[in-house]
């Protein structure tokens, strides 16, 4: 059964204020989104298996820790979730990059997927999903069933923001996911925002409106 984790790090809170904060410019945001991203893959990854491995240290023979050879893979839901890939792989460099792009349909409002490209090894690799808002949840949970329809087993979901409704959706629609959220919100206004949020995460790392 998968869990909710929201971290109470004083690092990520106090990153994530700068990020939260209007008057933070593209370039400063990019870099804080990075960082945050960087700080939460540790807590995420907490959970990974290690092996004994033989080693010589200078003084003599030991019995030390190595992870054990699981293969991680960060799937960036496009585009917003490209800002928090590269925090990731500073942790963890020998992981997987996959992309999942999705498009909102005018009409039904539903996420559309436009875009997948993932590793071949599906079935043998630990997914972290990175988007950097959790607002209705339609985008994380099509990313999710995305990987699942391919072959995914084992799927964490990880983002800067959640708004309640969104959480509760993505619990319901994917009850074995775990997601960790650096700050849980109010709830989403009238037009899907989350408050008080971030504005759209997408436009503040690109420099679009």
């Amino acid at each position: 059964m998968g869990k909710v984790h929201v971290f109470d790090h004083p690092l990520i809170q106090h990153k994530l204020s700068y990020i939260r904060d209007e008057q933070t410019g593209t370039k400063e945001f990019r870099e804080l989104v990075d960082e945050v991203g960087m700080l939460m893959a540790y807590e995420v990854t907490r959970d990974l298996e290690l092996q004994d491995v033989e080693i010589q240290t200078p003084v003599t023979k030991m019995t030390a820790k190595r992870l054990a050879g699981k293969k991680i893979a960060v799937v960036p839901i496009l585009r917003a979730g490209l800002g928090m890939t590269d925090g990731v792989l500073k942790l963890i460099p020998a992981a997987r990059v996959g992309h999942i792009g999705l498009y909102r349909d005018p009409e039904t409002l539903q996420p559309v997927e436009y875009f997948a490209k993932l590793p071949q090894d599906i079935e043998e690799r630990d997914f972290i999903v990175v988007d950097p808002m959790l607002a209705t949840g339609g985008s994380a949970i099509e990313a999710i069933n995305s990987l699942k329809k391919r072959g995914a087993l084992k799927i964490r979901f990880m983002c800067l923001i959640a708004a309640p409704e969104g959480v509760e959706l993505l619990k319901e629609a994917h009850p074995d996911v775990d997601i960790y959220i650096a700050g849980l919100d109010e709830k989403l206004n009238d037009h899907g925002y989350i408050v008080p949020g971030l504005g759209d995460a997408g436009d503040r790392l690109f420099g679009t409106k």
